[in-house]
């Protein structure tokens, strides 16, 4: 009986054919190709299509039936544009003060709730909730809290004596309105960023300087700030490339034209209101692409100051 049971495992295993395996993998590649399918689609036409098809319209005169070859002039025009530099100027001018505002107030926060010793998911919670809310729902929300008269704000500022604003009403204040908004929404994405890093800080750093006598406030202007250079780049970076794509919410605010007089209006609503409001679809497309070009230029400088790697 033991000789036979040997003999039973000296037998070697049935081997499968090489080319059995082959086409039986060849035949999963195919299949995970057919579920791609839809994705390639929906990327080739509403990615890939519409931005040859809009680099192609920068170089024509078109209404959206009618088109004309004209060369470089819709570039030409774009650039004389007041307007356009007008819409320039406005969405460097919120983005500028929406960055230097809530980084360093979202960093704050996230090393406030870090040391908190309870109720650090309720606060994350808490702090996250305006960046998922709808942009557009938050700034009807916001229209109506910024009311020049019926606004809880201004309510609040008269009641502790202090000075009242029109607002979106007027020019000159308009822009703010829109930086409170879109501090308030991104604020709680800066928190949460900040946080991941904030915990990933090895605690031996802070218990060799609490040893060698440092304070609380030395150990984060010494240890902690400086270990959060990669999240600061990535923020401002990423901060930047929304600041300058910027119109759900300054649409719903003061409309395609960025009323009062135009003070809101940013590139991206520039381009709405010359596309589909003017249907000038070559100049819009031309100014689509001279955006795409400071953006990437402004991108490209952003990590060669952070020195961050792509």
């Amino acid at each position: 009986m033991a000789k036979d049971h040997l003999k039973v495992i000296a037998q070697p295993d049935k081997q499968v054919p090489v080319g059995s395996h082959k086409q039986r993998k060849r035949k999963v590649q195919v299949t995970w190709y057919l579920f791609l399918i839809p994705s390639f689609l929906g990327i080739l036409l509403f990615l890939v299509y519409p931005i040859f098809e809009s680099f192609r319209l920068s170089f024509y005169q078109s209404n959206g039936t009618i088109e004309k070859f004209i060369g470089l002039q819709n570039f030409q025009t774009v650039l004389t544009s007041q307007p356009f530099w007008n819409s320039v100027w406005n969405t460097f001018y919120i983005g500028i003060f929406q960055i230097a505002i809530a980084i360093p107030l979202g960093f704050i926060f996230a090393s406030l709730i870090n040391t908190t010793p309870k109720g650090k998911n309720f606060f994350k919670v808490i702090y996250f909730l305006p960046n998922v809310t709808s942009i557009v729902a938050a700034a009807m929300i916001f229209a109506f809290v910024l009311h020049p008269e019926m606004g809880i704000v201004n309510y609040a500022l008269e009641a502790v004596g202090l000075p009242t604003s029109q607002w979106l009403s007027d020019p000159s204040s308009s822009k703010w309105a829109v930086i409170l908004l879109a501090v308030w929404h991104w604020i709680g994405f800066i928190i949460i960023i900040c946080l991941a890093n904030l915990q990933a800080i090895s605690p031996e750093m802070y218990e060799a300087a609490k040893i060698d006598g440092a304070s609380s406030f030395q150990q984060w202007l010494f240890i902690t700030i400086p270990n959060m250079g990669g999240t600061f780049a990535f923020l401002l970076i990423t901060g930047w490339i929304g600041a300058l794509q910027r119109f759900n919410e300054v649409y719903v605010l003061g409309g395609p034209s960025g009323s009062p007089a135009r003070s809101i209006q940013t590139m991206g609503a520039f381009i709405y209101e010359r596309g589909f409001t003017g249907f000038e679809f070559g100049i819009a497309s031309a100014a689509t692409y001279i955006m795409f070009i400071i953006i990437l230029v402004f991108t490209l400088i952003n990590l060669k100051v952070s020195k961050m790697k792509l």
